[in-house]
């Protein structure tokens, strides 16, 4: 049994509005269903006609009646018709005209008032007198643009502000660290003014670790008797506007207030260098340094550097550059032979020394002395060595030029060739 037509192919079959008609090359050729009379359409008169070899001929349909003509009205009621060599077809719901395209085999609407009216009807008037539309709304700024002109933005307001004479301005008291002395000495020094501000609390330090102190010099380089200085602490500039203001030196009467901050010139923030967050955090642990407060040293007590051992004469840098697994031997022979004296903590060899170096650091100072009697005057690997306790100033670390260190490395490669070969 084959299979019945789905309903979508039915309704395909009745929405075709041309499956009743066939092309035959040269005009198109029309069957009535009804009374089976087959059509022809005649481009010439641009009208259908009976064709020949039909059942019916175009004179007995001219003789017909008129009743018979309004029951067969032919192919034109139902739509389809023919305007400057091209077939027409008048959607009988709304009165829409389509044009048949050959070369895209496809129906076209006709555009026209009629169609313009109906289409405006149902998706709205547009207005289509004036040449020019209306511009269209600003696209929002990308963020690079954006950006740009944020900046020139900020250009504009710094010049702007150039432009005016300078102005004094005062920072907030909650947050203004530093103050300004008037009515000193001429002849006062940096260290004369250090141990005055700092009765009145720690002073803040530069990335450098140098006190913020700044005495005011002419174009000489002579002081002019005022100077800034800056805390840590804003406490502290309370205290020196008690203690300070009014306070004299050598016969000077000093003046001291909250320092105020003049403009001076173009001023970008933008164009202001940024800190970097290591400078901040080693600010950071400079100041901490300074509040970390610890017992003074009590009479006869050790220093740190008392438990460090210096030994030199122990060997020469050209020693290590062709037989590297010796730094780690001298590394342990040291450290067993320091065992005997105590608890050892660290053995430093410095291998690029010329003195050739060794740091050896122990628990209790004691120890460090017993470890100079061992040591101090004995022989190591033919070697007359001396020890001594290290006087916590000395840096024994030799900084290698990049050309040593490829001269050694290179050495050191022809080494390895020789000893393969």
């Amino acid at each position: 049994m084959a299979d019945s037509p789905s309903v979508t192919e039915k309704l395909e079959k009745q929405d075709d509005p041309m499956k009743n008609y066939e092309f035959d090359g040269q005009t198109y050729i029309y069957t009535d269903k009804a009374t089976n009379i087959t059509y022809k359409f005649d481009q010439e008169n641009n009208k259908w006609i009976v064709k020949e070899d039909g059942t019916v001929t175009s004179d007995s349909i001219k003789g017909s009646d008129t009743k018979e003509k309004k029951e067969d009205p032919g192919p034109e009621s139902s739509g389809f018709g023919f305007e400057n060599d091209t077939h027409t077809y008048t959607d009988p719901n709304d009165g829409s005209v389509y044009f048949w395209d050959k070369e895209k085999n496809a129906w076209f609407p006709k555009v026209d008032e009629d169609f313009m009216a109906q289409y405006q009807m149902s998706y709205g008037f547009t207005d289509t007198s004036t040449e020019q539309s209306d511009p269209p709304e600003p696209k929002s700024p990308l963020p690079s643009q954006k950006a740009k002109e944020e900046k020139e933005q900020r250009k504009i307001e710094a010049k702007r502000k150039a432009q005016e004479p300078p102005t004094w301005f005062e920072v907030d008291e909650a947050h203004n660290t530093a103050i300004y002395v008037s009515g000193l000495p001429l002849d006062i020094t940096i260290d004369e003014l250090t141990q005055l501000f700092t009765k009145c609390g720690l002073l803040a330090r530069d990335e450098k670790g140098k006190d913020k102190i700044k005495l005011y010099r002419d174009g000489n380089g002579e002081p002019k008797g005022d100077a800034l200085c800056t805390y840590i602490k804003v406490e502290s500039v309370d205290l020196a506007l008690k203690i300070l203001d009014g306070s004299q030196i050598r016969g000077k009467t000093l003046s001291v207030q909250r320092a105020k901050f003049q403009m001076k010139g173009e001023y970008d923030p933008a164009l202001k260098p940024k800190r970097k967050k290591k400078d901040k955090e080693r600010q950071k642990k400079i100041h901490e340094k300074l509040f970390d407060w610890r017992p003074e040293r009590m009479r006869g007590e050790p220093l740190k550097c008392e438990r460090v051992v210096i030994i030199k004469n122990l060997f020469k840098p050209e020693d290590f550059d062709r037989e590297v697994q010796l730094l780690l031997e001298y590394q342990q022979d040291i450290r067993s032979e320091c065992l005997k004296c105590g608890d050892v903590r660290k053995v430093v060899i410095y291998d690029r020394h010329p003195e050739g170096v060794a740091q050896v650091t122990f628990r209790e100072p004691a120890e460090a002395q017993a470890c100079v009697q061992l040591l101090n005057g004995r022989w190591f690997s033919q070697r007359k060595i001396s020890a001594e306790i290290w006087d916590g100033k000395t840096k024994y670390k030799i900084t290698e030029t990049d050309a040593e260190i490829e001269a050694r490395l290179q050495n050191w490669d022809e080494y390895l060739e020789q000893e393969d070969k």
